[in-house]
């Protein structure tokens, strides 16, 4: 995995966070809403390298071909 990669993964994952921070922030008290968000964003984030899931090769190699189209 490159490094264009990785910080795409990142980047990804800070929008999700973001993002679920933001719209949970409207229903929840903030600190729960900046949780859920920083857990969703480590559930994408780390799911890239998946502990004992029969699909996660599949799902990561759609995801790299994505990458491999659209990035250097």
């Amino acid at each position: 995995m490159s490094l264009l990669h990785q910080v795409t993964d990142v980047v990804i994952g800070g929008l999700i966070a973001g993002v679920s921070t933001f719209a949970f922030g409207a229903v929840m008290q903030a600190y729960l809403a900046i949780s859920v968000g920083a857990f969703l964003a480590a559930t994408f984030y780390f799911s890239r390298n998946p502990w004992g899931s029969p699909d996660g090769d599949e799902y990561n190699e759609m995801i790299d071909d994505v990458y491999d189209r659209y990035l250097p």
